[in-house]
Order: structure tokens, then sequence, then C-alpha cells
């Protein structure tokens, strides 16, 4: 498998950050024009998708203004159709989400396959407004409706040996056509700690805006972590499974001098290319101040007290 890493890439191919800024300015500035054919796509795509019942859950919802809809589905990383954002709105049509199915396996009383109807059929679903932080330094705030993962976790029953949960994602390189290429070794995989799992701010979201989620952003169901970096909240998810030791992730596998298991939003830790101090609102010009645990800290803090979080990125 061919992956460059920093060292391997010329000056000569990094493309300057202000130009890289001022380029996504112009292309905000000119979005009624040059961008209308896609999102008119994005537009024409809402309406083919199901409306969802969900009670809005105010208590774990952001205020923030929403980003909007267009921005959300055509704007977003999916390396499973190709590494620029605008890959995922063009090309994830391809993938056929139902049936589904995810294969539950490891440490727990309850295994086997079970179909997404039965996995859904319990639960009753929320919107949750959540921000979303990328590692490239920017950022949504994203309407996803599902529900809490810790609950689907209790129904599975895991033992005392599961210390992890591990996450896979869908693996079919004839509709997933950026599988083809050795971007990242396929399928792609993230972990979460137990009690990271059964916060009561992740959740298996399966919609955005009161829909069914769009194939571009993960249909039909996703993983959602928002104190962490966006790559930790796997897409397309067709296994879980309960493991007693750490689980490999796909970032990590690929470049662990960069991306870590935790990756946590922190401020103060930065990208060995790019601080992590301030980030950009889709939709916004000036950049903000970047949050510790993406704003989320009275939530989570209390998971890594005592842990050095520059060491455990």
């Amino acid at each position: 498998m061919l992956i460059k890493r920093p060292s391997d890439i010329k000056s000569s191919e990094i493309t300057d950050e202000a130009i890289y800024l001022r380029r996504r300015e112009f292309m905000q500035a000119t979005a009624g024009l040059a961008l209308m054919p896609l999102f008119g796509a994005a537009v024409a795509k809402t309406s083919a998708l199901a409306e969802l019942k969900f009670k809005k859950n105010s208590k774990l919802s952001s205020s923030e203004t929403l980003t909007d809809y267009n921005s959300i589905t055509t704007y977003n990383n999916f390396y499973e159709f190709g590494t620029d954002k605008s890959s995922p709105a063009k090309h994830a049509h391809r993938l056929t989400t139902s049936p589904w199915s995810i294969v539950v396996d490891g440490h727990a009383k309850k295994t086997g396959k079970f179909d997404l109807e039965d996995i859904l059929k319990p639960h009753s679903l929320e919107e949750r407004i959540y921000r979303l932080r990328c590692v490239e330094r920017w950022s949504m705030v994203v309407p996803w409706v599902g529900f809490s993962l810790a609950d689907l976790i209790k129904r599975f029953q895991p033992t005392s040996k599961a210390k992890y949960v591990a996450f896979e994602t869908l693996h079919r390189p004839e509709e997933m056509t950026g599988q083809k290429r050795s971007v990242l070794e396929w399928p792609y995989v993230e972990g979460l700690r137990m009690d990271e799992a059964m916060n009561p701010l992740t959740i298996l979201a399966v919609g955005l805006y009161g829909k069914t989620m769009p194939n571009q952003n993960g249909a039909p169901i996703r993983l959602v972590v928002p104190w962490k970096y966006g790559f930790k909240s796997i897409k397309s998810i067709a296994r879980i499974s309960f493991v007693e030791k750490e689980p490999p992730t796909s970032w990590n596998i690929s470049i662990p001098s960069e991306y870590g298991f935790y990756s946590n939003v922190n401020p103060e830790v930065d990208h060995p290319r790019w601080s992590q101090k301030k980030e950009r609102r889709i939709g916004e010009f000036l950049r903000r101040d970047t949050l510790m645990f993406n704003g989320y800290a009275e939530q989570v803090a209390h998971l890594y007290k005592g842990m050095d979080l520059k060491k455990y990125y």
C-alpha cells in the first residue's frame, strides 16, 4: 500500500494555507452561480429522503445556528467515495443501503447478524444538534437524528472483558469506489473506550435535518461523537465488536504520528503540520477559537481525569 507521508510530499504540492482559505471564501461567495448545479442536486435529493419521526432533545443540543443542509451534504469527508470534499455527494448514490445488516460480535452475551430494522426497532429517535469539528480546522452545526449508543450496547449485554467498542465500515469496492485506491487500509475501522461509548452524548445517527441519512453522510447508520474530531464518527457501520484491547483505528494505522486513538478536540495539541487553536465555521468568514472537547468539556472532561492529553492525543 502506498501512502504519502509528510516527508514524501514536495513543498510544491502543498497548497498555501492562505490561498486555500481564500479559495473556500470565493467558492462560497459564488455558490449561487458556479455551484448551483451541485446544490440543486442536493436539494432534489432532500425531497426523495424519507421523513423521520423523532422528538427534540433540547437538553443535549447546541443553540448555535445550524449549518445549512446543502453545505452539510456537499462538503464532507468520506474517503470511500473519494478524497475531495465534493466527492461523496457526487459518487455516494452508488451505495445500496437497503437491505442492511450489522454484525455484532466479541465479548457480549447477545451476538449475531442483525437487520437494521431489528437494530432500530426498540429505539425512539431524537434530534440532537451537535457541533462537528474536523481535523482540517473547519466546523459545522448539524441537527442529527438518532439514538443513544449506550442503549444499544445494553441490549447486547457486553461482559466484563469488553473494555472497548470497535466499529467497521462496509467494504464494497464495486459501490464504494474510493476503496479501490490505497488511500487507507480498507475497511475503515474505529473504536471507543467503553466509557466513551456509554456517554450520553454518543449516538448512532440515522438522519439529519429530520430526514433519513444521505448516503454521502454515512447512510444508513453512523456514529456521532461530538467532542472528538470528525473522522472518529465512523460512517456506514457494518460491524460492532466488543473487545478487550484498544482496537486499531484507520488513521492511526496510516499516520500514527498525526492521528491518535483518542482524537479529542484540543486546541492545545496541534496537528504536526498546523495549529488547532482556531477553526472556521462553514458559512462564516472569520475564524473562531477552538473549544476544549469541542465545547463539551462539562459532559466529558471527567473521562480523562489524570490523563496526559498531549501523550494520549
